[in-house]
């Protein structure tokens, strides 16, 4: 294998040398099995081709400060893949095996974890696509879980640095009752268009707002959005809103520091009240947010006014990787080591 230069990685595929694979058939799921192939060979009239029915979860493995391989909360991503299941009627994988399935894969894959210091990760992607064919609109009989993995550097170029974001309205992320809650391909595929249009404008992503009355923050493109003011953490409560387990966990982190936490509709007027405020997800851990335009009000809410991350978002985003790094003492159990 060609050297990899971790310091310079991309959030980007990188072919590597297994994927972990596993099939639904008769009712149940089969042997987890080890493949050096790419390509998946399915029906063409697959259910994951024509209706939708698929899932994916993505989560990080990490080598420590001690050499130790760490995979941060992967109970959480089983749990969140299986309601997604529940809400599009697929075959729900275990979590036993989910997280045996994740062992395998990075222990299959080891050569490619980034050294610690190196500011990389080992992304993982778990998949589940209905593969058994209909031609009626209904669930398929059969199922494929699959997780490949990648090396990744930064989700944003810069690193831990502001960014700023631009209310779209013209564009819904998800619908309240729909499967804006679930983490299916279909979101991101509707929000392909909004996304472009914001870095057209020359922003690093789009902002949403609730679908039904454009009156309250929904998401920060994919990520969660998360603001601060008064000691209080408060972030979005909505039924479109996937639940992220990075938010979850920075929620838990935000009450250990001694602040408040609150969920619950923040209407976007209260942008101009933050003191701090971030996206948040898997890829990026925190992307803080310097500045929202709201260019169809030409409004633009600053909130921060050195362009530079506040403390608050310093000091959470350090306490996160510095567990999933070995760093910080894992007092939740977060950690899943893979020896």
């Amino acid at each position: 294998m060609e050297k990899i230069d971790w310091a310079n990685l991309t959030f980007g595929y990188m072919r590597t040398d297994y994927n972990v694979r596993c099939y639904y058939r008769d009712g149940k799921w089969g042997a987890l099995e080890l493949h050096s192939e790419e390509n998946i060979n399915i029906h063409m009239a697959a259910t994951c081709l024509h209706y939708g029915q698929e899932a994916f979860e993505g989560l990080k493995a990490f080598r420590g400060k001690d050499g130790r391989v760490r995979v941060f909360r992967p109970e959480a991503n089983a749990e969140r893949l299986q309601n997604t299941c529940e809400g599009i009627l697929m075959a729900q994988f275990p979590t036993d095996m989910f997280c045996e399935a994740v062992k395998m894969v990075i222990k299959a894959n080891e050569r490619f974890i980034p050294p610690y210091g190196s500011g990389a990760s080992l992304y993982l992607r778990p998949l589940l696509i209905g593969t058994g064919p209909q031609v009626g609109v209904r669930p398929a009989t059969e199922y494929l879980f699959v997780i490949f993995v990648s090396p990744v550097g930064p989700y944003f170029k810069g690193g831990f640095s502001t960014n700023k974001y631009a209310v779209v309205r013209d564009f819904d992320r998800a619908a309240p009752l729909g499967t804006g809650r679930f983490k299916v391909g279909g979101n991101y595929a509707s929000s392909l268009r909004a996304n472009k249009w914001a870095h057209d404008q020359g922003y690093a992503c789009e902002f949403y707002l609730d679908a039904k009355e454009k009156k309250y923050i929904d998401e920060c493109g994919a990520a969660n959005f998360f603001g601060i003011k008064d000691n209080t953490y408060i972030t979005p409560l909505s039924t479109s809103i996937l639940p992220s387990i990075t938010n979850m966990s920075l929620m838990q982190l935000a009450e250990d520091m001694g602040m408040k936490v609150e969920r619950r509709h923040v209407p976007v007027e209260e942008l101009s009240t933050f003191e701090e405020a971030g996206a948040c997800g898997t890829a990026a851990v925190i992307s803080p947010i310097a500045q929202i335009d709201d260019l169809d009000e030409n409004k633009s809410y600053v909130i921060s006014k050195d362009g530079k991350p506040g403390e608050v978002c310093l000091k959470l985003y350090n306490k996160l990787r510095g567990i999933q790094n070995g760093e910080e003492p894992d007092t939740h159990g977060w950690i899943m080591f893979v020896d």
